[in-house]
């Protein structure tokens, strides 16, 4: 059965019940599946029946957790992996060939930069970036072994939104693939597919997990595309475990309330951060200060849990504002129900070049805060003695 609103399809997707019938989806523990006799083991490893075979390739509790994605992003399939960066190394690797060349946004998540620059050419796959205010320009970065059109909305950690609508037509008028990490906005704030998408990848260790406990990703989208995922992976072998699809599909069933509570915090967070005299830049996509705010407010529901700012001072007061902190954790995660405060420079991506920090739009001074689910006051109170000591 289909259902019209996404936070129903959330809760109301699900295996089916064994015979026990239970009301909440089972733990399926195994490893791997019996067969009933010689010619059903044969039928069933040709692809003949569809059912569970081996647990590295489908789990029920992996099933229920992608169809759950798929119908919230309105994708036809997916598969499910360990992690966000398995999902995105995986997906991408399954597509592209030696010699073929993908263009992707700047701004992208530390791991995923290391993978264009540094893991992908031992395979003679090439790129080109673009920046955010480039996105006219990508059609002149189109070789005729161009492949994939990959970028992240909004970026990591720098806030910026790329307009989805724009990449849709740029990819299906030159036959790119268009795939969008779609981690910080959730299927609950951002449909890429509907703006032209492909693929869609969400580290679900992230909000859809929401409480910071286990780790994974998952890829949906164009069900000829997940083929080909499904058998590169089958292979290779970055499967979800069932503990893990477990978790995130019951958390799935919360995602809708935590991210209203989630997106009303952040954005007072970043009201208040903006008129602290202390702090020279705050981007948050549903602040009206933001340079692409209509953009944001056109293909996202809200703003999201993330906010950054910059601190005046430079690296130094990014470090002495971290060491400040009381209430807030300091971790690499977001999406918890925790806030958490992070400075990128010297943590997620301090692998990269101060060039390259700069050109991602990563100064010395920029702090990310994830806003938790605490009362707002007291986020902000923690926020304000820090930025005062």
């Amino acid at each position: 059965m289909e259902f019209k609103n996404i936070e129903t399809t959330a809760i109301r997707t699900q295996i089916e019940r064994s015979q026990y019938l239970e009301h909440s989806a089972p733990l399926y523990l195994t490893s791997s599946y019996v067969f009933e006799d010689a010619e059903d083991m044969r039928a069933s490893f040709s692809e003949e029946k569809e059912r569970n075979i081996y647990s590295r390739f489908s789990n029920p509790n992996t099933s229920e957790f992608v169809d759950k994605i798929a119908a919230m992003e309105g994708a036809e399939t997916g598969y499910a992996f360990a992690t966000g960066m398995s999902a995105i190394f995986s997906t991408l690797a399954a597509l592209l060939n030696s010699g073929d060349h993908v263009i992707s946004g700047r701004s992208v998540f530390g791991s995923t930069h290391t993978l264009f620059t540094k893991y992908f050419p031992k395979w003679n796959i090439s790129h080109s970036y673009f920046s955010v205010t480039e996105v006219d320009k990508i059609e002149s970065l189109i070789k005729p072994e161009t492949k994939i059109l990959f970028a992240e909305t909004p970026t990591n950690p720098g806030l910026d939104i790329l307009d989805l609508e724009k990449l849709g037509v740029i990819a299906k008028k030159h036959n790119l693939i268009l795939i969008i990490d779609n981690c910080f906005a959730t299927p609950y704030l951002q449909n890429p597919i509907k703006f032209g998408a492909d693929l869609v990848i969400h580290s679900a260790t992230k909000l859809i997990d929401g409480q910071g406990r286990v780790l994974g990703g998952v890829t949906v989208g164009r069900a000829n595309l997940i083929r080909e995922i499904y058998l590169f992976s089958r292979n290779t072998g970055p499967a979800l475990s069932p503990f893990n699809a477990w978790i995130l599909s019951k958390s799935l069933e919360t995602l809708a309330v935590r991210l209203d509570r989630h997106c009303e915090n952040a954005l007072k967070v970043a009201e208040f951060l903006e008129k602290e005299p202390r702090v020279e830049r705050v981007k948050y996509p549903f602040l009206k200060s933001h340079p692409d705010y209509e953009i944001a407010r056109k293909q996202m529901k809200q703003g999201g849990n993330v906010v950054s700012f910059i601190i005046k001072g430079g690296i130094e007061a990014g470090r002495s504002f971290i060491d400040a902190i009381k209430l807030c954790s300091l971790s690499a995660n977001l999406g918890d129900t925790r806030s958490i405060v992070t400075h990128p420079a010297s943590t997620t991506h301090s692998k990269l070049s101060e060039e390259e920090r700069l050109e991602t739009g990563i100064y010395p001074g920029l702090v990310r805060v994830s806003v938790g689910l605490e009362h707002v006051d007291d986020i902000i109170g923690d926020l304000k003695q820090a930025l005062n000591s």
